[in-house]
């Protein structure tokens, strides 16, 4: 319990040098704020390729992190006792594959030949790295999907707090979070990609199935916010915020699927023309807005 601990201080140390909250530290290694939040605490232990990348966050040795005492980057992790399928490779740390670097790579592979698709070793290509490396951050697939994800979900998170930021009034706010989910630009259609997978997941996985309702709250939270301030500006009807914003949500996801779905002038299908385009997505949400919401 004591090195846990000792750990646990170790990676206090880390964030306090690192000069940002504990949320954006948990941001910068791909990691549940919540779980990152219990591990300080001292109710839930490190996963080793947590501390590596938290290792690699702060610039740190590992092995100093671990209490080996070493000063330069060791050979050799020391690592606490884990079950075997969650050890990393502990004969050397691998070079190169950096964890967001990873990440991204992976959402890009991810959005282009979906997620079972993927295999390590093409993340590894993609990267320039050896598998080695992949698993030194991420032991398994479920991790790499994990961190996809989560990344995503910051990304996404970031800009609509920009733009709703620059908004004029809760129907602008309202506008410019459509505006966002509109699969209308290669990110954006990207992101969408990895959400779908995301789906399919959730609906067979009980650990995605929480990250799938963790983004989910925030969203429709976020959604029912800003429908709550339209309603007290006098801009929209006096509507159940959160029973409109589930309606909102549910016609985005729909619309998007019908979006990415549908033929483009990138992909091996038919002309542009057939199927819904982000044009059209846009102008249905804009008109509900209008009908069901404005004042």
């Amino acid at each position: 319990m004591q090195q846990h601990e000792e750990v646990a201080q170790r990676v206090r140390e880390v964030i306090g040098a690192a000069g940002c909250s504990q949320r954006e530290f948990a941001r910068r290694i791909v990691m549940d704020p919540s779980k990152l939040s219990r591990s300080l605490r001292g109710t839930r232990r490190f996963a080793v390729a947590e501390l590596a990348r938290i290792a690699d966050a702060g610039s740190v040795d590992a092995g100093w992190l671990l209490g080996s005492g070493a000063v330069s980057a060791p050979t050799t992790v020391a690592a606490p006792a884990v079950p075997a399928a969650a050890a990393v490779s502990r004969d050397a740390r691998p070079d190169g594959g950096r964890p967001l670097q990873i990440v991204r790579e992976t959402v890009r592979l991810i959005a282009r030949h979906g997620f079972h698709a993927v295999r390590v070793a093409d993340i590894a290509d993609a990267c320039g790295t050896s598998t080695a490396a992949i698993h030194y951050h991420f032991p398994g697939r479920a991790e790499l999907l994990e961190a996809a994800v989560r990344w995503c979900m910051d990304e996404d998170t970031a800009r609509r707090s920009a733009r709703i930021a620059e908004a004029d009034s809760a129907a602008d706010e309202l506008r410019q979070l459509i505006e966002l989910q509109t699969p209308a630009t290669p990110r954006q259609r990207e992101q969408w990609l990895v959400w779908l997978d995301l789906w399919a997941q959730a609906a067979r996985s009980t650990a995605v199935g929480r990250l799938h309702a963790e983004y989910y709250r925030q969203w429709r939270s976020t959604v029912a916010d800003v429908i709550g301030r339209g309603i007290a500006q006098g801009v929209f009807r006096d509507v159940d915020p959160e029973f409109s914003a589930l309606r909102l949500t549910a016609m985005i996801d729909g619309l998007a699927a019908q979006v990415l779905a549908s033929p483009t002038s990138e992909g091996p299908h038919a002309p542009d023309g057939d199927g819904t385009s982000a044009d059209d997505m846009r102008t249905a949400l804009l008109a509900y807005v209008e009908t069901e919401l404005s004042a």
